[in-house]
């Protein structure tokens, strides 16, 4: 009973909170982490901490490249960054700590950017919000603190591999389907915060194809997967920062830089493109992402 009318209150509040309202949010906390950033950049041009040189270009080359995949396809960006990152020759902890932390700017200018282009499901933002940022904030914890994330990297991609498969079996399928109605929604939510901070990446992958496979629309759900994962971002940094502090900042602002102006972009591709093109790019996203994590964690 009691959790009955918990549930009913959250739902009356969420109801008059506009879209307006979580834009205004995601301004006012992204002001109060770019504070923060301010004071690590004039620290750290006083001690002479920054080399911004031809990598830097490559690093805001990195962050435009995977911001557009994440913001056209609602996933990838941890995947494609932190490859990139890697391929650069980034240590893999920096590379996974930067990658968190622009993402908390990527994710909230591609957020904004699908409320503008109304690519937002309101009562599923709700439905995955909350719970995502618990989820995330406990992962965040764990592999900060407790255990190593990359144990669990290969069980994830074995899971998406097939998930893509199916997706893509829904795409090439000829007969339209009607829309499941979505259950436990917040329970995934959860899990893909979870795993999103304890593996380096997954929010999108998990959340977004579980919901595209039970034949939500891409685009709205694209766009409120992506808008939820600014909060869901935001909480699981501000534990790294607590516990691990921020370094390399050169990588971080380079990311920042190429994410922020390739995040309108790609979310008016996603207000723009075919669905079922879309659930085809994403299904084969998915598969390769997946496939790739599998033989790295293996063979490499």
């Amino acid at each position: 009973m009691e959790k009955a009318i918990a549930v009913l209150r959250l739902y009356n509040v969420s109801k008059k909170i506009t879209l307006k309202h979580v834009g205004w949010a995601i301004i006012a906390l992204k002001l109060a982490i770019a504070c923060y950033f301010v004071y690590l950049l004039v620290v750290g041009f006083s001690s002479n901490a920054f080399e911004f040189g031809e990598r830097f270009l490559w690093f805001i080359l990195a962050g435009f490249v995977a911001q557009l995949i994440d913001g056209a396809l609602g996933m990838a960006y941890g995947v494609s960054c932190t490859s990139l990152l890697l391929w650069l020759g980034i240590p893999p902890k920096f590379a996974s700590a930067s990658v968190h932390t622009s993402e908390i700017f990527t994710t909230g200018v591609s957020g904004l950017s699908h409320i503008r282009f109304d690519n937002i499901d309101k009562k599923l933002f709700f439905r995955i919000v909350i719970t995502g940022s618990i989820g995330a904030v406990i992962g965040a914890y764990f592999i900060s603190d407790i255990f190593d994330g990359e144990i669990v990297k290969p069980f994830i991609s074995f899971y998406l591999l097939l998930l893509g498969v199916y997706l893509l079996y829904k795409a090439f399928k000829k007969q339209k389907q009607k829309p499941k109605k979505i259950k436990n929604t917040p329970l995934l939510a959860f899990v893909g915060g979870l795993l999103d901070a304890i593996g380096g990446g997954g929010w999108g992958p998990i959340v977004t194809s579980n919901l595209l496979s039970r034949g939500n629309s891409p685009r709205h759900t694209i766009g409120t997967v992506n808008t939820a994962e600014f909060f869901v971002t935001y909480f699981a940094t501000a534990v790294f920062i607590f516990v691990l502090g921020v370094q390399h900042l050169e990588i971080v602002l380079g990311l920042i830089l190429g994410g922020v102006v390739a995040a309108p972009l790609g979310a008016y591709i996603a207000s723009r493109i075919n669905q079922r093109l879309l659930l085809i790019m994403v299904g084969v996203l998915v598969v390769l992402t997946s496939g790739w994590g599998i033989y790295a964690a293996l063979w490499l």
